[in-house]
């Protein structure tokens, strides 16, 4: 449903678009009201482990979000009725496009039932859906965890079994490059940009020419805050034999349990670095590391393109940090020049791609049902 009516400069008589973005994550849900590209209200709403834990099974959570987003559009006195379109976060689909994916009752049932992987971004389409499909308001997901758009040469790995995936930040990372092609009034198909999400995981993509075409995810890369990276398969193998670990608890030590968790005993960059204001030496030997890692990736996603490369944007939460950018940016501004886009704005990423969506700038995609095989 359309909001308004305004008047341009020309005088031509436009229809307002009002976006509903819906963000779930692991401890939060995330609501804000766009009304064309203004932010007219945002609001986070954290979830306890105690209000989490009680749900065994991550769907079994559905109610419950839907019910935390309508309190929250009730205080703003806005109705899913008044929107125009809803954007959720993309959940673990698989390897998909980048770009909007109208939600489906085959997707829905894909994210419940069969995902990728278990993450909290599952519950967005279904929350969308919930909300918009009684008012036949249009829902989407846009740029999901999975986009996989890396040219097949890059996904050979040594062993014929294993492929390189692509699973990412991508949300933030796209929105990022739009962002840096906006500023200096060009077109991002025309851009060569590498992008490097510094958060709890870190992944880095490599935009060609309108298209991600390489990217490293979380579980080869530089090590993070939780997250241990890439590690020597040798050791990996006898860690992982050693009897000492079950299957699950080995995955919850990659994803959770490594970089300076393992070796500082948090996950938190800025604690780290008061530790290292206040002289740990070895505080900052594992800090540098860490940004050496991120700029040695860089570099590697440079090669691709012979050093090519327009800009290096550095987003994300830790990007705040101006020790650790400015670690990086002192090894890699040989490349290009280094830009710093701090946080991780994904409701106005979700908003900004179905706005483009909505004015005929991108196209929808519908998966089908041998897609979500």
């Amino acid at each position: 449903m359309q909001l308004e009516l305004k008047e341009t400069d020309s005088g031509k008589v436009l229809h307002m678009n009002r976006i509903l973005a819906i963000n779930p994550g692991s401890t939060s849900t995330k609501v804000g009201i766009y009304e064309e590209e203004l932010l007219v209200f945002q609001r986070t709403v954290t979830h306890s482990e105690g209000e989490i834990s009680q749900f065994p099974e991550l769907f079994d959570q559905m109610d419950f979000r839907c019910a935390v987003v309508k309190k929250v559009l009730e205080k703003t006195g806005i109705t899913p009725e008044t929107v125009t379109a809803i954007a959720a976060r993309g959940g673990l689909l698989p390897p998909v496009k980048a770009g909007a994916y109208l939600v489906t009752p085959v997707m829905m049932d894909y994210l419940r039932n069969r995902p990728q992987l278990i993450h909290a971004s599952n519950l967005g389409a279904e929350i969308a859906y919930r909300l918009g499909a009684p008012y036949n308001i249009p829902c989407y997901v846009y740029d999901p965890v999975t986009v996989d758009e890396m040219l097949p040469v890059y996904k050979i790995t040594g062993l014929a079994e294993f492929e390189r995936r692509a699973l990412g930040h991508n949300l933030n990372m796209r929105a990022m490059a739009y962002r840096y092609a906006r500023e200096q009034q060009m077109s991002y198909s025309d851009l060569t940009l590498i992008v490097a999400h510094l958060g709890a995981g870190i992944t880095l993509t490599l935009h060609d020419k309108g298209r991600m075409i390489d990217m490293i995810n979380d579980e080869e890369g530089p090590f993070s805050p939780e997250r241990t990276g890439g590690l020597p398969a040798g050791m990996l193998i006898d860690f992982a034999l050693s009897g000492k670990h079950t299957h699950t608890e080995l995955h919850k030590i990659l994803k959770t349990g490594g970089g300076l968790k393992s070796h500082l005993g948090t996950k938190d960059a800025r604690e780290v670095e008061k530790r290292i204001e206040a002289g740990d030496e070895k505080a900052k030997l594992v800090y540098e590391a860490m940004a050496l890692a991120v700029a040695r990736w860089i570099g590697v996603l440079a090669v691709d393109v012979k050093g090519e490369v327009d800009a290096i944007i550095l987003t994300g939460g830790i990007a705040y940090s101006k020790y650790l950018t400015s670690l990086i940016r002192d090894h890699v501004s040989f490349l290009a020049p280094v830009v710093i886009y701090e946080g991780e704005d994904e409701l106005n990423a979700l908003a900004g791609g179905i706005l483009r969506v909505l004015r005929g700038e991108e196209e929808a995609y519908i998966l089908s049902e041998d897609e979500l095989k």
